[in-house]
């Protein structure tokens, strides 16, 4: 093969943001599948905040990227070699593709896709493992039930986009938190939010007051830091706050900031739990056809910020943390 593969490999464990300088961006020629392999071009590959806590060494619920490895990512590919029986070329799939232009080894945890069904970034959005998060974290941790008042921060994201219209379409008043008047807007003018609160140019705690009058029975956190501490200050009795993520945290340089308020979990009896999506990998075919239903009748919309070019990657990566997607971050890889 004459094929030539760009890799962006490990190359530092960062204290702070992520940079380029984390990076060695290489090229290296590509080779035949051998027994078992797939080699797989790449198309789409999902940026998502866990990927800084993978480039962290110490214990987690996965093992880290190991220094000089290619960064770990999902992606969704086309395969154009197959030495694998359950492969074939011209297939299309889902799985640790990592950045790279191809993907060479053994496919495991892949599966097929179809893009006659849905758009390929699809399959890392609202089909993919953004959903299958979203699914289970509100569903299965949160508990939630019709009447109650659902709030979400980094509601404009892409898990709390569609975790927050999935408590709408279980009868929950949802609330949610983003940053900026347009991804407010779009949290109540698109996707049906009963409220949203702007953090970046509004008071927490009197927001909080007036969009949820009656208290919080379910907080579905992405953020943590400061805005978790505001939400636990509202939860009522028997409230449940899930652990989905972070953002805030991930790239501080001081120890990770706890919430201050926890007493308020004693006081009201209320439960808090982290949430790890492969726990649910059994369940995750259970999770895509109820999605993929929702989709089809239009009761759920999924918004995909698409980036152009795989040399873009560490600043694209940036514009998690930064709070500039507006979306499912994907990137394009050529």
């Amino acid at each position: 093969m004459t094929l030539r593969n760009r890799q962006f490999l490990l190359a530092q464990r960062p204290i702070g943001a992520a940079t380029r300088e984390t990076f060695n961006f290489v090229e290296t020629p590509v080779t035949e599948p051998g027994s078992g392999q797939i080699l797989v071009e790449n198309l789409y590959l999902s940026l998502d905040p866990a990927m800084r806590g993978w480039m962290n060494e110490g214990k987690s619920y996965i093992p880290p990227v190991a220094l000089g490895e290619v960064m770990r990512a999902l992606g969704v590919g086309k395969v154009i070699a197959s030495q694998h029986p359950d492969f074939a070329v011209g297939d299309h799939v889902n799985g640790a593709l990592g950045v790279q232009d191809y993907f060479l080894g053994e496919p495991r945890g892949f599966h097929k896709v179809d893009p006659s069904r849905a758009p390929l970034p699809l399959y890392l959005s609202a089909l993919g493992m953004t959903g299958m998060t979203a699914y289970f974290a509100l569903l299965d941790v949160g508990q939630p039930k019709a009447g109650e008042t659902v709030v979400i921060s980094g509601a404009a994201g892409a898990v709390g986009s569609i975790a927050g219209q999935i408590a709408k379409l279980k009868g929950c008043r949802v609330v949610g938190i983003a940053g900026g008047a347009e991804k407010c807007r779009f949290l109540v003018d698109q996707l049906g939010f009963d409220g949203a609160i702007d953090y970046k140019a509004e008071d927490l705690h009197s927001a909080l007051k007036r969009e949820c009058p009656q208290g919080v029975d379910v907080y579905f956190d992405n953020v943590g830091g400061d805005i978790l501490d505001a939400v636990l200050t509202r939860i009522n009795l028997k409230a449940r706050v899930v652990i989905c993520g972070a953002i805030s945290q991930y790239n501080a340089k001081q120890a990770v900031k706890g919430p201050a308020n926890y007493l308020s979990l004693l006081v009201n009896r209320a439960r808090m739990e982290g949430m790890v999506v492969m726990d649910y990998a059994p369940r995750f075919g259970e999770a895509a056809a109820e999605i993929g239903n929702w989709l089809a009748s239009g009761k759920l919309k999924s918004k995909e910020d698409i980036v152009e070019g795989l040399e873009s990657f560490p600043e694209t990566l940036g514009k998690l943390f930064s709070g500039e997607n507006f979306g499912k971050l994907v990137l394009k890889v050529r």
